[in-house]
């Protein structure tokens, strides 16, 4: 099997969505609960911006290389991403324009993050690939995220808005809409 990268014919794409071994990695695992942000914390808006800042991090290697080869990145996205304001701003951190990069980027997360750390990570690579008219894949992907927590919130509302069949762009507009408000919150003075 194969994974998405940003210049792969999609025609020819089979998609695994299992863990793969650095997802059981002890030291990464480590390296990613470092990065969990606890919503009691007195720090939380810094541990937020921090979190929307690694996310550009992480997107401007994958504009650039095609990967990320830093673990430590990839386990700071990944921890960060516990946060729900984290996972918002990067449900809306893409464009049309870097919509391939951004699912390769969010299927290599969701194959390497840890137990308990997969479900928003599958939930940004589901919203991406039914934006990108994969209904399949994104349920696919949605299975994969309540697999790891059966009751995660956006999960569950994901799985029913593929279900019901809401337009794909319908996905872009929301994402226009919203990210700015997103951005407004976590960037606050």
């Amino acid at each position: 099997m194969t994974t998405c990268t940003p210049s792969d014919d999609r025609r020819n794409i089979i998609y695994s969505l299992d863990s793969i071994e650095l997802s059981n990695d002890s030291e990464f695992i480590e390296a990613v609960q470092g990065f969990f942000v606890d919503s009691d914390s007195l720090e939380l808006n810094s541990l937020q911006q921090d979190g929307a800042n690694a996310i550009v991090d992480l997107a401007l290697d994958y504009e650039i290389n095609g990967s990320c080869d830093d673990l430590d990145l990839l386990a700071h996205v990944i921890g960060r991403l516990s946060d729900i304001q984290v996972r918002d701003y990067a449900l809306g951190s893409h464009n049309d324009e870097n919509l391939s990069t951004y699912l390769a980027m969010w299927h290599n997360l969701t194959i390497i993050a840890p137990r308990h750390y997969i479900a928003p990570v599958a939930c940004l690579f589901a919203s991406l690939a039914y934006e990108n008219g994969d209904s399949e894949l994104a349920l696919k992907a949605i299975e994969r995220a309540l697999t790891d927590d059966p009751s995660y919130s956006l999960g569950i509302l994901l799985r029913r808005v593929f279900k019901a069949g809401w337009p794909p762009r319908s996905f872009s507009a929301m994402r226009a809409e919203l990210h700015p408000k997103i951005v407004a919150t976590i960037f606050q003075s």
